[in-house]
């Protein structure tokens, strides 16, 4: 499948999340999104405030991120960030499982952390970032699984700081995991059209990228970020 060039936009969390990114970078981002009508921005929380504002006229939304990008943090400090973020003004919450309690078999208290931001949220969406690449499937499968019960918006591949990124088979599996009322996001390496084709393709229906220009225009983006 190809998509004709406004299809895409609609996919794309246009995203910059870089340690050293500025106050003009961010302001370039959304007014990129703005010109190219892509979904959302995606921003650390620092940083929502400015987006909020500069696209407060737009029907782009600002997305923020919680305990990015380890997801290490205790489950009050995510709570508590992502109650600051929506109240600055983001519009979607990306969080970060804590992938360390996973593996160490604390189960409940991964579902428990999943659990404290989705009250927060509220309606706002909750997309929950199982950074797949440090996962088995049946870990994947058991992530979607809570994700599912407990009403989240969405599943996300990755945060784009780790060894790596959105997969076919990742998205596959989470697909048929998290059930039809669970939306799937692919996001880490996902650079340019065909990779945007396949991801669509496997049941993605966001995907998180600093090259959603390069996605919507044809072009091969540089191979670096998110």
């Amino acid at each position: 499948m190809t998509l004709t060039t406004p299809d895409y936009a609609p996919y794309i969390d246009h995203t910059l999340l870089a340690a050293d990114a500025t106050a003009g970078q961010i302001t370039t981002l959304c007014e990129e999104a703005i010109a190219h009508r892509f979904y959302a921005v995606c921003v650390n929380a620092g940083y929502v405030p400015l987006a909020a504002e500069t696209l407060k006229d737009s029907p782009v939304k600002v997305c923020s991120v919680i305990g990015f990008p380890l997801g290490a943090t205790l489950t009050a400090v995510k709570v508590f960030e992502a109650q600051a973020a929506i109240e600055t003004g983001a519009q979607e919450i990306d969080m970060v499982i804590n992938t360390g309690w996973l593996k160490s078999g604390d189960v409940a208290a991964v579902r428990n952390d999943i659990q404290a931001v989705r009250e927060v949220c509220g309606p706002i969406p909750l997309k929950v970032i199982l950074e797949t690449c440090l996962l088995s499937d049946d870990q994947i499968v058991l992530l979607c699984e809570i994700c599912r019960e407990l009403k989240v918006a969405f599943v996300k591949t990755s945060t784009g700081f780790s060894s790596g990124g959105a997969r076919e088979d990742h998205i596959r599996l989470m697909t048929e995991s998290a059930g039809p009322d669970v939306a799937v996001k692919a996001s880490g390496a996902v650079r340019d059209r065909e990779t945007a084709d396949a991801m669509i393709l496997a049941g993605a229906t966001r995907i998180g990228t600093s090259s959603g220009i390069a996605i919507v225009t044809g072009n091969r983006a540089c191979a670096q970020g998110y």
